[in-house]
């Protein structure tokens, strides 16, 4: 066996462990900014403690979710931005978990780098940060990995983890949807964090763009229509929620509309969709047109402008529609309940 002649260090491996403490002193004075009764503590401990006050709550019942970003990280790391992508994260578990009626308590976060990076680490942790204020919650703890060999040179991994609270007569899981009722779609703010490998594909193997080329379609670069961030819906649904009768919500992500609006339909229920009842953004034309996309593709890939759905009765919709134009959100009548069919091949029905 051949010895090194040198006493080797894990710093000499790749992972320093210094550099990282004074990270977590960083990140803590970061966390300090998202505020909120509960938290108890301070991050740096082996876990984020939060006191429960359930005297609001007949039957407390806890709602989790986690998710990460996928591929929009690579526009991250061509554009060297790092500030945002952390708002996708949160946004991408906490809408998760507000549209079942809860309101988020916590969120904690796991970010994985080849070599740690301290300035680009904590911009993503600012982003994180500022997703959780957005969201009415607290960044308690998580957790930073040093994995040297694991990741190419300026790349990491992301991955969040939020809790919220109902009361378990509030849950809102679509078991009052009735024939009738209508839905009403909540703008997105883009591509949110959806379908980002095929928009990869189309933008830089067959266009041959870069981040830096300007689209008019767009009025900006693609790096910063591709960078936009992921909207967050929490206070938008607890106002909701708070005045109107909500009967279902679902937050479009993978599979775009048709695979989320089923996950809360009851099995008596289909839906029709108005093709064309709501502004979509240019980006998913733009797409669909040099990636010479189906408009089935399309529908199962991307959020296509609409980003969150809420059910509710035929005589709340207009007044949701309204609501959230207050609230500066634009939302459409979208579609609507109708009696299922057994010769009905699916349970979408697209109307143009």
């Amino acid at each position: 066996m051949t010895k090194s002649k040198k006493s080797l260090t894990y710093a000499d491996a790749g992972v320093d462990i210094d550099k990282a403490n004074v990270f977590v002193n960083a990140i803590k004075k970061i966390a300090s900014q998202t505020p909120r009764t509960g938290v108890m503590g301070e991050i740096g401990g082996f876990g984020g403690l939060f006191s429960l006050n359930t005297a609001d709550y007949e039957r407390p019942v806890l709602v989790s979710s986690t998710d990460g970003v996928g591929t929009k990280l690579k526009i991250a790391f061509m554009m060297d931005k790092h500030d945002t992508i952390g708002i996708d994260l949160v946004a991408m578990c906490v809408n998760d978990v507000v549209v079942q009626g809860a309101k988020p308590l916590f969120f904690l976060d796991y970010l994985s780098m080849g070599t740690l990076n301290t300035d680009v680490a904590e911009q993503i942790v600012k982003g994180v940060a500022e997703g959780c204020s957005l969201s009415q919650c607290a960044l308690i703890g998580g957790e930073t990995a040093e994995m040297p060999g694991l990741y190419n040179d300026n790349e990491y991994d992301l991955a969040g983890f939020s809790v919220g609270i109902v009361d378990n007569d509030k849950i809102v899981d679509g078991s009052e949807i009735r024939v009738g009722h209508k839905l009403v779609g909540i703008a997105s703010s883009g591509l949110h964090s959806n379908g980002y490998s095929l928009v990869r594909k189309i933008c830089f193997d067959v266009l041959k763009l870069d981040v830096d080329s300007y689209v008019p379609e767009f009025g900006k670069t693609l790096g910063e229509e591709l960078i936009t961030p992921t909207k967050i819906y929490t206070e938008t649904i607890l106002r909701l929620i708070k005045d109107f009768p909500v009967h279902g919500l679902a937050h479009i992500t993978g599979g775009g509309i048709e695979e989320n609006i089923v996950r809360i339909l009851p099995a008596a229920g289909n839906v029709e969709i108005k093709s064309g009842s709501w502004e979509m953004p240019p980006v998913f034309k733009y797409l669909q047109e040099a990636g010479n996309v189906k408009d089935v593709e399309m529908w199962r890939t991307f959020n296509n402008g609409i980003g969150l759905i809420v059910v509710v009765p035929e005589d709340a919709a207009q007044d949701v529609v309204e609501r959230a134009a207050g609230m500066n959100e634009k939302a459409y009548v979208i579609g609507e309940v109708v009696q299922k069919k057994k010769s009905a091949a699916g349970r979408i029905k697209w109307v143009y």
